[in-house]
């Protein structure tokens, strides 16, 4: 345990909050004071804080384009619809890995994570030609599949850390009494794992949301773009970028997941710790 019963272990501890707040913090406050700074204000040699004359001239543009509704709504569509599968999956999965026992399930188990081990760009180059095999390049479907693929084994692998702590008695209790399996894990330990779900849900509409490479080299269509790649293919470009508006259209597409996150952050940290000690 810490404790801090001098000023000067205070100090240094209050110290070393501030930088981190500082490092972590601080781009952020940068991104959204240069969404409000003219452009006369952003191409200058000493760049200043605070915007000198502030405009909403960004967002009024941002808003004029009539391309971010669009990419939000793809990217709410494949985003929603891979952390839904992803929690689904995930659940079967972990279940069978953690209340029942047949050969191979170490393994199995250990070949599932060793796909964390690789680079997605690595991934991608198996992933790429099997969506191309089966027509689902440039289509929401093949990348929600893309994010499956890629959220599944850590999704997994949190819900078998949760679903190891749920008693074993609970489970035979029910047995004993005629439940079938599909009914013990849907009645009785799907309600306890609530903030496992959300967890995994959180981790993989994340994930999705804020995805560039995959995003970009399986979808081309600009129709079909999702925030990742509508935002550096509409503001940054080789000869100018429009630095302004990128900060303000980050600003927005950044909406849904911290509106997400805090409401339901408080399942997220449950699920993050649950695993952590054994009952």
């Amino acid at each position: 345990m810490l404790r801090l019963d001098s000023w000067q272990s205070r100090l240094v501890f209050g110290a070393g909050l501030l930088l981190v707040g500082g490092f972590l913090l601080l781009p952020l406050a940068w991104m959204v004071l240069t969404s409000f700074k003219p452009e006369q204000e952003l191409f200058v040699r000493m760049p200043l804080w605070l915007p000198q004359a502030p405009t909403l001239e960004h967002y009024a543009q941002m808003l004029a384009r009539g391309d971010m509704a669009l990419q939000l709504r793809n990217s709410l569509i494949t985003a929603l619809s891979g952390a839904v599968l992803t929690v689904a999956l995930a659940v079967y999965a972990a279940y069978g890995f953690a209340k029942f026992r047949f050969r191979g399930r170490k393994p199995l188990m250990l070949l599932m994570l060793s796909a964390q081990m690789f680079p997605f760009a690595m991934l991608l180059i198996s992933v790429y030609p099997m969506l191309q095999a089966l027509g689902l390049l440039n289509t929401h479907l093949g990348l929600v599949l893309s994010y499956i693929i890629l959220a599944l084994p850590s999704g997994t692998y949190m819900l078998y850390s949760y679903f190891v702590n749920v008693p074993s008695e609970i489970i035979e209790a029910a047995r004993a009494d005629g439940a079938g399996e599909l009914y013990i894990l849907h009645r009785i330990v799907l309600p306890l794992a609530m903030p496992a779900l959300v967890t995994v849900g959180l981790y993989a509409f994340m994930w999705a949301w804020n995805d560039l490479l995959f995003s970009l080299t399986l979808v081309t269509e600009p129709q079909l773009r999702t925030v990742g790649p509508g935002l550096m293919l509409g503001y940054l470009g080789e000869g100018r970028s429009d630095w302004g508006g990128a900060m303000a259209a980050s600003i927005i597409s950044s909406l849904p997941v911290v509106v997400g996150f805090a409401f339901l952050q408080r399942f997220f940290i449950q699920g993050l710790t649950a695993g952590a000690v054994k009952s």
